[in-house]
């Protein structure tokens, strides 16, 4: 439990209440999309730095101090919000912002993976991503109540200091002893082929699924929706709650189908799904067709986050820490290029369309480099 109220307020909510205040932050602010995409690509910059700073401090004896000062971090870089107006401003909160979430994310996947292996436990190492989903809609709870952009952004900082608080009063006195492995020689000589084809495919998956997950509000916000189904209004943030009410069973869900097909062949199926999610959002022209789209994207990401997060832990068993930090810079440069380049286009096209379709290739070719097999049979064709 501890560990997924760390998902859900440095992810679920630090992380994407972005998402649903967007639309009101470009009309406030007089953004454009193309600068909307930079601050969020700005927050995936500090993902990235938070990946590459996090395998070192894992191994340090003050792990604890920075994960209680990440926590913290969180709740600030959020709450900040109210108080931030400019360009440049925006940009340096939403890179902090990446930076603690990212250290949140692998430290408490690494100890939970190391916690669960010594009680022979790890068909529950991926659960905990459920908590996405869950601060997602502890976040849309929030952002429905009335207010400005500067109100919400408070609000969702005070809610995200009390789930922080309540993380931390779980995981207090969880072992955040240094981890120090000791790794054979075949693990010294460095990434197997396998490996990196998970590792790439995971960094165009982190550039796929981030396009609707940056902008699916927008995009519901910008369709002509009066009418459709009899209904005269339709609040876009609503796209994003659909988001959060399918991630969190969705975790759950493709374990389930993971033990029972594989590992590997269960990621490329949800990879191919979400594909096909982002395809339906880019073209979708109703409210109906665009939740269908939220449902197979809430459906899909988290549970590709964790999967994928697996896979490459069954290819790589003696370099926890270290791969989940490899794959979480793949992630953070898929994700960094994907909002700069994606608000681009719908700023030169007036839609969506390109953007989601585009997206939707980059999923197809993952999906197409996970390979074959389960994942014991990643773990020999590693030691091979």
């Amino acid at each position: 439990m501890s560990a997924t109220l760390v998902m859900a307020t440095a992810l679920g909510i630090g992380r994407f209440a972005y998402t649903p205040l967007l639309p009101e932050m470009v009309e406030a602010f007089g953004w454009t999309f193309a600068v909307a995409g930079d601050v969020a690509s700005a927050n995936f910059v500090g993902y990235m730095a938070g990946a590459l700073l996090a395998p070192k401090v894992i191994a340090s004896q003050y792990v604890r101090f920075w994960f209680a000062f990440c926590l913290l971090g969180t709740a600030a870089t959020t709450y900040i919000g109210a108080e931030v107006s400019s360009y440049l401003g925006w940009l340096v909160v939403r890179f902090a912002s990446g930076v603690v979430s990212a250290f949140c994310l692998i430290v408490v996947t690494t100890k939970l993976i190391h916690v669960l292996q010594a009680e022979g436990r790890e068909s529950l190492g991926n659960v905990h991503f459920a908590g996405v989903g869950m601060g997602i809609v502890l976040c849309m709870i929030a952002v429905f109540q009335p207010g400005d952009v500067e109100t919400q952004w408070a609000r969702l900082g005070i809610l995200s200091a009390v789930v922080a608080a309540m993380a931390w009063l779980l995981t207090a006195n969880l072992p955040f002893a240094p981890q120090q492995q000791s790794l054979p020689q075949d693990e010294k000589r460095g990434l197997s082929p396998h490996l990196w084809r998970l590792i790439v495919g995971y960094g165009l998956f982190g550039y796929g699924y981030v396009v609707a997950a940056t902008f699916i509000v927008a995009m519901a916000q910008s369709m002509e929706v009066s009418g459709a189904v009899g209904v005269r209004e339709f609040d876009a943030r609503t796209a994003w709650l659909v988001v959060g009410l399918s991630l969190a069973p969705s975790v759950y869900v493709w374990q389930w189908l993971s033990n029972r097909y594989g590992l590997l062949g269960t990621l490329r199926a949800a990879y191919l799904v979400e594909a096909g999610g982002l395809v339906l959002a880019g073209i979708s022209t109703g409210y109906i067709s665009l939740l269908i789209a939220c449902v197979l994207l809430g459906g899909t990401f988290g549970a590709i986050t964790a999967l994928g997060i697996s896979a490459a832990k069954a290819a790589a068993p003696q370099r926890v820490a270290f791969t989940v930090s490899v794959m979480t810079i793949a992630f953070a440069l898929g994700q960094l290029l994907g909002p700069a380049i994606s608000g681009r286009l719908a700023d030169w096209f007036g839609d969506f369309v390109w953007a989601s379709l585009i997206a939707a290739c980059m999923l197809v070719i993952a999906a197409l480099l996970v390979g074959r097999g389960d994942a014991k049979q990643v773990g020999k064709e590693t030691s091979a």
